[in-house]
């Protein structure tokens, strides 16, 4: 593992993983630079969007011939970046369904769920992108294998959107969001977790609406997403009880959030597609304002 922030942490005491399925330590070979890692046969990308901008000084050194990297990130538009730059025929995409958050310095806390799912950027699944999965398999870790990437790209961002980024925009209030930002508040409130979001009608409302817009940008782009995958998915993180969606935690913390990748490449698609998402665009519009000029708390 190539860490910065918890290097010294993992190095002496190892990553810790707090969850209601079993605690456990694991110990990996740990390196604060990845000039001193070797080159490697596969690189897995789960850094926060907010450093893509570090992705050629982070994953170059590791990057040999027949390397393949795979990118567990949020959003749209991280494999067309890393296509550019190490080829497209190198990038594998992977989507990372679990509720997790990094509590402590080499400490994460896992509340539920916990499936990988795999496709290659370009094209059909090969074979290098089922034996990766069967790696994870071997490791307790569920793992499928899409044959459309872009498929369960969509329907992930169908979950993150509205929960990551009304938990966010809870902050500034509803009225913000209704007036699309022109009217934000002196002061901000509280962030909301997905719990509260569905336990309050009007912000649950929000949420299926969010949903359902994400639905028709996906048809119009020859993606088929059932309106069913609404209901499933609020049922399923009722399930979760009070959650806060990494968003949450990385604006709560001061922390940069994944704008670009996981809010305003969505909502270009969806003008490029000629579809009206007014929610989305009032939400991007509320974020844009709550990360550049709002203090934190």
């Amino acid at each position: 593992m190539v860490l910065r922030t918890d290097f010294e942490v993992v190095k002496d005491k190892g990553l810790r993983i707090v969850s209601n399925e079993g605690d456990f330590t694991v110990r990996p070979h740990v390196h604060i630079s990845p000039k001193t890692t070797g080159k490697c046969d596969l690189v897995l990308v789960a850094l926060k969007t907010t450093a893509n901008d570090h992705y050629n000084e982070l994953i170059a050194p590791l990057v040999a011939k027949r390397t393949a990297i795979l990118c567990l990130q949020n959003g749209l538009g991280n494999c067309e970046r890393l296509a550019e730059l190490f080829g497209a025929e190198k990038i594998i995409g992977g989507l990372c369904f679990v509720c997790l958050n990094r509590t402590a310095p080499g400490v994460v806390r896992h509340i539920a769920f916990g499936k990988i799912i795999l496709g290659e950027h370009i094209g059909p699944p090969q074979a290098r992108t089922r034996a990766i999965a069967e790696m994870f398999m071997k490791s307790a870790v569920p793992c499928g294998v899409a044959e459309n990437l872009g498929h369960g790209l969509w329907e992930k961002l169908v979950w993150n959107i509205p929960f990551n980024g009304l938990g966010v925009a809870s902050a500034a209030g509803l009225e913000a969001l209704m007036s699309k930002g022109e009217t934000m508040p002196a002061q901000l409130g509280d962030t909301l977790s997905t719990d509260h979001l569905l336990a309050d009608p009007q912000w649950e409302q929000n949420v299926r609406a969010l949903m359902l817009e994400l639905i028709d940008v996906a048809s119009a782009k020859g993606i088929a997403l059932e309106p069913e995958l609404v209901d499933r998915m609020i049922e399923n993180t009722r399930t979760m009880g009070s959650y806060r969606a990494s968003t949450v935690v990385d604006f709560e913390n001061g922390r940069p959030i994944e704008l670009e990748s996981m809010f305003l490449e969505p909502l270009r698609q969806a003008q490029a597609a000629g579809i009206a998402v007014p929610h989305l665009a009032a939400l991007c519009i509320v974020l844009g304002k709550l990360a550049r000029y709002l203090p934190r708390r």
